[in-house]
């Protein structure tokens, strides 16, 4: 019996799993095991070899889901507040990385809509891989981290651009050779009034989707949230991206990511914006990882051997090409070492647009094979080396300023702590990182004030610039264990890795208040097997997301009857700690 769709399916997210759990395990993204997957999978590798055609549909669902989620946590607010720097700075770096492409391209022979293809996938970096590292390094909410943020969402909207005028600009591209020059138009009237032609129709989509998107889509989600089922307002979000991605596609000739991208951003500016893409990740998830599965198949791994220059090109300019480029970019903008490097390694990777862009290249029969190959084998040596650049940015910054001459810049003095009585019914919560940051944050919006055991400077100025109001505000206390009171304390958060310090902490703790609450994460059977022993209160499984973990934290806290949070949450929003929801 042959079902090729089951089969690719069941075995690519099997080996998926298996090596996406190797991959975290070695510290790598799990991205590095989803492409090995495919590779193992695909025709390039002995044993077996999955549907490639099929795996190319299911790849395409999951560019329109990854598309989605794209413009769902669109921000166009997140852009504003960097744009003096996201916005030039990341097409300059885009021009500069494609310029470094395009150069390898014409090197091996390639036409210009090769290099084009080439070196736009090299120029723009993985959200996944980015993201993930932000929040590794505790630097999400910094000024850098939101110059990042910025960087990476004007580098998603060239991208669309580029995915909308690939396909119009292909037969010009496909057989013009290069030579730094573009290829002759001198018959542009054809080209001319398809560009007029998409013009039109993309204004006429954008236009309809926004009445749809203003008008509709608000009162059919209010009313299937009303339901009551999650079941119906699950399937209701799926069927809007992808019915306004087929739509986009069949009406209007904009390709399927465009319409599932203009979908997303239309469900973030909504009120449901937020449980939309909470109810859809686990699917988005899902066909995600069989996107990174299918272009692994596709990856032939005989060009290490085959091509080790240009395969070394590559990896040159994703890791340091670009890098270069965005630490020029940014200290040319007046920032100091320290941010410009974090910017550098943040974007010294490629990932899931790269791939986008290779497949869409494949299809117009704009980039060779060997192109994509060597840009699949790029992304794995990218991910695979970015923590290691993120771990060399103080060195390597301490090492520019002495270099330059440059006196180390003095830290702001933390804010002072109001003078008062100690905090009483509180949470006494581990160190200021994650997860510990999401678990503040939900604890002070919901009233419930937090001493933060918190003693290292680096971490204590990040907070402080974080949660200044909440500080100022007597909200969040911090310091040593001495400070804690835990003998008028409601819960003691155990949100950092397990180590004999945090047990020892613990025992002294309910020592001192044998009725506190004990809340920890469970990393390891022996972890969970030791909160239990302490009959804890709630334990926080590996696999709950960090938001997820942090409301529960804050719920288990108040429905124990341990905080007044109502009128304390008042406080807060006063204090401007977190805006309140509007109702």
């Amino acid at each position: 019996m042959s079902t090729p769709l089951i089969s690719t399916i069941v075995l690519g997210l099997v080996l998926a799993f298996v090596f996406g759990t190797v991959a975290h395990r070695l510290k790598l993204s799990p991205i590095v095991g989803y492409l090995a997957a495919g590779i193992l999978l695909g025709p390039f590798t002995p044993g077996f070899v999955a549907d490639q055609h099929m795996a190319i549909e299911l790849a395409e669902l999951g560019v329109i889901l990854l598309m989605f989620g794209v413009g769902l946590h669109f921000s166009w607010s997140d852009l504003t507040a960097v744009r003096p720097i996201a916005l030039p700075g990341a097409v300059a770096q885009i021009a500069l990385a494609t310029l470094m492409g395009m150069a390898l391209a014409d090197y091996m022979g390639w036409s210009a809509g090769a290099g084009l293809v080439f070196g736009l996938a090299l120029s723009v970096a993985s959200t996944v891989v980015l993201i993930r590292a932000l929040a590794e390094n505790n630097i999400t909410e910094t000024e850098q981290g939101r110059i990042a943020v910025g960087w990476l969402i004007v580098e998603d909207l060239v991208m669309v651009v580029a995915l909308l005028m690939l396909p119009l600009l292909a037969p010009a591209l496909k057989d013009s050779t290069l030579s730094f020059t573009m290829p002759s138009l001198a018959e542009p009237g054809p080209i001319v009034t398809a560009l007029a032609a998409m013009t039109l129709k993309l204004a006429a989509f954008a236009g309809i989707l926004y009445y749809i998107g203003r008008r509709v889509l608000p009162l059919t989600l209010h009313y299937i949230a009303r339901t009551g089922s999650r079941e119906l307002f699950r399937l209701g979000v799926l069927a809007i991206a992808l019915g306004v991605a087929y739509g986009a596609a069949k009406g209007f000739g904009v390709s399927f990511a465009l319409g599932a991208f203009f979908a997303g951003m239309l469900l973030a500016g909504s009120t449901l914006g937020h449980r939309a893409a909470e109810e859809t990740l686990p699917l988005r998830d899902a066909f995600a990882v069989l996107f990174f599965v299918a272009a692994g198949m596709m990856f032939d791994p005989k060009i290490l051997v085959s091509h080790p220059l240009e395969t070394l090109a590559t990896f040159l300019i994703i890791v340091f090409g670009k890098s270069v480029a965005a630490f020029a970019i940014m200290r040319a903008a007046g920032a100091d070492n320290g941010k410009s490097l974090t910017i550098s390694a943040s974007l010294a990777q490629i990932g899931e647009f790269s791939f986008i862009l290779a497949t869409l290249g494949l299809s117009l029969q704009l980039l060779p094979q060997q192109a994509h190959s060597l840009i699949v084998a790029g992304a794995i040596l990218s991910i695979m080396i970015n923590p290691i650049l993120f771990s060399l940015i103080g060195k390597v910054s301490s090492w520019a300023d002495m270099f330059e001459g440059t006196p180390c810049m003095e830290r702001p003095p933390l804010p002072d702590v109001p003078e008062g009585e100690p905090l009483s019914r509180h949470a006494v919560v581990i160190g200021y990182e994650n997860p510990s940051i999401s678990v503040i944050r939900a604890l002070i919006s919901h009233g419930i004030p937090v001493y933060v055991l918190e003693g290292r400077e680096v971490n204590l100025h990040i907070m402080a610039s974080q949660m200044h109001h909440a500080i100022q505000e007597g909200f969040i206390r911090y310091g040593a264990e001495s400070g804690a009171n835990f003998t008028d304390a409601a819960a003691l958060v155990l949100s950092t890795p397990f180590h004999q310090r945090a047990e020892a902490l613990a025992a002294r703790a309910l020592h001192d208040n044998p009725d506190l609450m004990l809340i920890g994460y469970a990393s390891t059977p022996e972890h969970e097997y030791w909160l239990h022993a302490q009959n804890a209160r709630l334990i926080i499984q590996p696999e709950t997301d960090q938001t997820s973990a942090a409301a529960q934290i804050a719920d288990t806290i108040i429905d124990d009857g341990f905080i007044q949070a109502k009128n304390q949450t008042e406080h807060v929003n006063r204090a401007a700690v977190i805006k309140p929801k509007s109702k």
